[in-house]
């Protein structure tokens, strides 16, 4: 009688000890996705302030030179397309809706860099304040975009790494917690920019 109260209390110590362990991997994956999804809110914040200050990046040049309407109008067209998505948080369980999202912000910012560039050939409009100010702002802007991007992949990383390990690989499977797409370069990124006057 003695040893089947052992038994008992041994299985009934393993029962704890798997459920305890059960509870803890879940709880991993949350916090894990939370971090995932924090990191997703910061990169549609930087991503929103460039979209903010490219309106009013326009405006200024518009008043200041009259140039290249075709780098005006990439500039435009790309910001229409980035702002025609809805962003949220659905994005990250859709790889095709991120990859979509991803290249329309590539766009945007190839065109922004052309912007910049063709804006080289105007000394007076360099010279005025708002522009001055906000071509600050928008550097500022598309540093922070890269470090959040780090940062969303750093937690993707994190995440993917945890729903992949086994034994927590079941857990994950069984709660549905999938895999989160990473931020790429864009392939133009690879060729460096060539500016011509």
């Amino acid at each position: 009688m003695k040893t089947v109260g052992i038994v008992l209390g041994v299985l009934a110590a393993f029962v704890v000890l798997i459920g305890l362990w059960f509870m803890g991997t879940y709880n991993g994956f949350v916090g894990r996705r939370e971090a995932v999804n924090s990191a997703w809110a910061q990169v549609q914040n930087v991503y929103q302030r460039r979209a903010d200050l490219v309106p009013n990046l326009v405006e200024t040049v518009k008043g200041a030179a009259n140039f290249e309407k075709s780098t005006m109008q990439a500039v435009v067209e790309a910001r229409s397309r980035v702002g025609s998505f809805t962003v949220d948080k659905s994005v990250l369980n859709d790889p095709e809706q991120f990859k979509k999202f991803d290249a329309a912000q590539g766009q945007l910012g190839g065109a922004l860099s052309r912007l910049m560039v063709v804006m080289e050939k105007y000394p007076d409009l360099k010279a005025t304040a708002n522009f001055r100010d906000l071509q600050v702002q928008l550097e500022g802007t598309e540093n922070r975009i890269g470090v959040e991007r780090r940062g969303f992949n750093e937690a993707a990383q994190d995440y993917n790494t945890a729903v992949q390990r086994m034994p927590g690989a079941i857990i994950a499977g069984m709660f549905g917690f999938k895999t989160r797409p990473y931020f790429e370069a864009q392939v133009m990124a690879q060729n460096a920019p060539q500016v011509k006057f």
